[in-house]
């Protein structure tokens, strides 16, 4: 026997210790992970430039303000969710993955061209003038918010497509097809890689809408934007495309039999057996619910934050460009976040990574609750602050700093971070708890949960702000505002994020589980 048999060999690390950190994938693999990140950069930065369109639009209309959003997710948003994955699940029985992928797509595209290359442009024709508006608001006072919606209805259709392209190209498609190729091994190395590309779009959509705001013609900043969607969306489809006969049909990147969503003999799912699903099964029940809870306890947040905003920014260019700024902030944290993130995510529990984030948007959510409804107790504080700045700063020019630009500068902040670990963590271990599913609870289970679900979370807190400003507005004779009912809403948040946090906790258990043992329905 050899004199160095006994010697255990070295062992070599799989990678560097900044690749390990930044870029935790074979060379072999590139050809599968970056182009699955720029499909997911494309779609988040179409995703930034329509989520900032849409507010602007919405809230800057005439007669109109931030009010009008919960009207919208809630009575227009909500059902048109449900429509669609009716649709989607009678398409997904109909046409293969691929098929549908591009249908799916097509059908966005070409609104959003419709919108920015004829709608926009004859505003005046299509639209009610803003003087019978206002009429129809002073005679309904209680319904003058939903009548700003009716007035502005191109901007409402818009709303509704920018807010379902998050839910359906982002949550659904993506993703989807990423559960459906990639192993839980390549997720967890994967995953945090295509959300650190993808926040490099957010740095790079602000920075168009600073840009495009700066124009004269608010017409020429909305058909800029609208084209470079459509052209991204196009892109999309082409990295999609050669995805399917460039990497599917390599062993080493995809060992499976068939392609995804190949057409089986086994019966499928219909609509109301994938709704029941959702309900029946506590596996994607929980799943559901962290999409519910956060969508409720951000829409809360986020809704009065854009009242205040309104109140500085109330032209659509300027709002824009502030959307684009906060976007732009976004990308930037995000990028670290996403660093940071995707470490947690390899070193410590699915728990640990997942727990994060509501327990962040709870803390940082709070303060801001908190800060909104007292602000004006700070106005002396901020004043004095204000002057201290300026003679340090700026002698030569004072600096404001009124509770209202505060209030907005610490929404800003706060919302900043919950983005964040949003898209660094909450992402990536809501989409590594589907692959344990089989490929029918893959697709039916992830439509129902991801864009119903999703939709219900944001409907359910656009239904308590709507609820709320309509039983006020009829005690008061009067248009309520959103800071009015803010100490209502911070209770509702309050309790939204310890039900979040509960289920991030049993979820937790449920995968352990669920890992343990072959891929199943996870209907028990």
């Amino acid at each position: 026997m050899s004199e160095n048999s006994s010697v255990a060999p070295e062992v070599v690390p799989e990678f560097g210790k900044v690749r390990k950190f930044l870029f935790p994938v074979h060379s072999f693999e590139v050809k599968k992970a970056l182009p699955m990140g720029m499909m997911f950069f494309f779609i988040l930065f179409n995703y930034t430039c329509l989520r900032n369109l849409k507010d602007a639009l919405v809230v800057t209309a005439p007669n109109s303000g931030a009010e009008v959003l919960p009207f919208l997710k809630g009575w227009l948003v909500m059902p048109c969710a449900v429509l669609f994955t009716f649709l989607y699940a009678k398409g997904s029985d109909a046409m293969s993955c691929e098929k549908l992928f591009y249908v799916t797509m097509g059908i966005f595209i070409a609104f959003f061209g419709i919108f920015g290359f004829v709608i926009y442009p004859n505003l005046n024709i299509l639209h009610p003038a803003a003087k019978t508006v206002a009429e129809w608001q002073n005679a309904h006072k209680t319904w003058a918010w939903p009548l700003a919606a009716v007035g502005n209805w191109s901007f409402a259709l818009f709303y509704m497509m920018a807010e379902l392209w998050g839910s359906v190209a982002l949550s659904l498609l993506f993703w989807q097809f990423a559960n459906q190729i990639c192993k839980t091994s390549e997720a967890k190395r994967f995953y945090a890689f295509f959300g650190l590309l993808a926040q490099f779009s957010l740095l790079l959509a602000g920075e168009l809408a600073d840009a495009f705001a700066k124009t004269e013609s608010q017409s020429k900043s909305v058909f800029w934007i609208i084209g470079i969607v459509v052209a991204s969306g196009l892109l999309v489809m082409c990295i999609y495309r050669w995805i399917y006969v460039y990497v599917l049909t390599d062993k080493k990147l995809y060992d499976k039999p068939e392609l995804p969503g190949a057409k089986k003999k086994k019966t499928k799912m219909g609509f109301w057996q994938s709704m029941k699903i959702m309900v029946t099964s506590p596996y994607l029940g929980l799943i559901a619910a962290l999409v519910i809870c956060y969508g409720i306890s951000v829409n809360l947040m986020e809704g009065l934050w854009k009242g205040q905003a309104h109140t500085i920014y109330s032209d659509k260019n300027q709002f824009n460009a502030f959307m684009g700024r906060y976007s732009r902030y976004t990308g930037i944290v995000s990028i670290f976040v996403m660093i940071v993130g995707g470490n947690i995510l390899r070193k410590f529990s699915w728990f640990t990574a997942a727990v994060i984030t509501p327990v962040l948007t709870l803390i940082t959510g709070s303060l801001f609750f908190a800060f909104v409804i007292w602000k004006d107790s700070f106005a002396d504080s901020l004043a004095s602050f204000a002057d201290t700045l300026t003679r340090v700063l700026k002698p030569e020019e004072a600096i404001v700093i009124t509770p209202v630009i505060a209030a907005v500068l610490l929404g800003e902040i706060i919302l900043i971070l919950a983005k964040s670990t949003k898209y660094a963590l909450f992402d990536l271990t809501k989409e590594m708890a589907y692959i344990p599913l089989d490929e029918e609870m893959k697709v039916k289970g992830k439509v129902v949960v991801d864009v119903v679900g999703g939709r219900l979370g944001k409907a359910s807190g656009a239904w308590i702000q709507l609820g709320l400003l309509t039983i006020f507005s009829k005690i008061w004779g009067t248009k309520a505002r959103l800071i009015q009912i803010a100490p209502c809403l911070f209770g509702i948040f309050v309790v939204s994020c310890i039900v979040w946090t509960l289920a991030v906790n049993t979820l937790s258990k449920k995968i352990t589980a669920v890992t343990a043992q072959p891929p199943a329905t996870a209907t028990s």
